[in-house]
């Protein structure tokens, strides 16, 4: 089954994503928990997610990915920031247990100067006061386009956050196809070669979800501006390779492309169709 979706404004509620999700033909989706910007999160409304659980189930959506706010920073340099992140991802997660098999994808972080050595201990540190045996959402790091302090612009330095987690089964990676080409892994010509380098320093059992985006900048840029499908440096071939690689074609894609809702319906009716064409 090929699992496409894009981002979508929490504003109205669950049940108001799954209807809004079936009618551009997405099959799952990713949403905020709240302002990207951070900020107190809506009540929680018990009757919104049985009411999505339920539409969920007769639509078939699956793998609903949250995104954490661009502000959480578990590796600042100031303590009252990493507190509001702790404070954050345990609200975020609360909530994502009461959708099955849902996802938590974050930006790791940036160092602001302390340093890669001085800040992948201490998000280890966030995320292990965090992630518990008996939850049910698996926890995303993404890969970063390497702009500025920013941790988690390689593959090594994500797998060193992941070592030290103590529930293992519980962290992962989502991959952004912008991100990933800016940082200079060339996804465009070599994706083979850059998805064995993924293999063999994480583990791509370890990568459960790709935001699938185009990158307004030329490759090893080392910038994070999304394009639209086939409109960036990217291109629409590599797409076609990405969405029907055998690695990668069971994992949910989400569009985090510059569009308003039926920019991604025509983007997804797009991918659909290149999917079908492949064998």
């Amino acid at each position: 089954m090929f699992i496409i979706g894009c981002h979508q404004s929490f504003s109205k509620g669950y049940a108001h994503l799954a209807t809004e999700a079936k009618s551009i033909n997405a099959n799952t989706f990713q949403f905020f928990t709240r302002s990207p910007r951070g900020g107190k999160a809506k009540p929680l409304n018990i009757e919104d997610i049985h009411q999505f659980n339920t539409l969920a189930n007769h639509y078939g959506i699956t793998h609903v990915l949250a995104h954490a706010p661009y502000t959480l920073n578990p590796c600042s340099d100031k303590a009252y920031v990493r507190e509001y992140a702790e404070e954050v991802m345990r609200d975020d997660l609360y909530r994502m247990s009461f959708i099955p098999g849902s996802l938590y994808n974050f930006h790791p972080g940036s160092h602001v100067g302390q340093g890669v050595d001085v800040a992948i201990p201490m998000i280890i540190d966030h995320l292990n006061r965090i992630i518990t045996e008996d939850q049910t959402t698996i926890v995303l790091l993404e890969t970063m386009a390497g702009k500025g302090s920013e941790v988690g612009r390689s593959f090594e330095e994500l797998d060193a956050i992941i070592q030290g987690i103590h529930f293992k089964d519980k962290i992962g990676v989502c991959l952004d196809t912008c991100h990933v080409y800016d940082a200079g892994y060339d996804i465009v010509n070599d994706l083979d070669g850059v998805l064995d380098a993924f293999d063999s320093i994480i583990g791509l059992n370890k990568l459960h979800a790709i935001h699938i985006n185009d990158s307004k900048n030329p490759f090893a840029s080392h910038k994070d501006r999304h394009e639209k499908i086939g409109q960036g440096s990217l291109g629409i071939d590599a797409f076609n390779r990405i969405i029907n690689h055998p690695k990668l074609r069971h994992l949910p894609f989400y569009l985090e492309t510059p569009n308003e809702i039926e920019g991604y319906k025509h983007e997804i009716d797009l991918l659909r169709k290149l999917r079908k064409h492949t064998t």
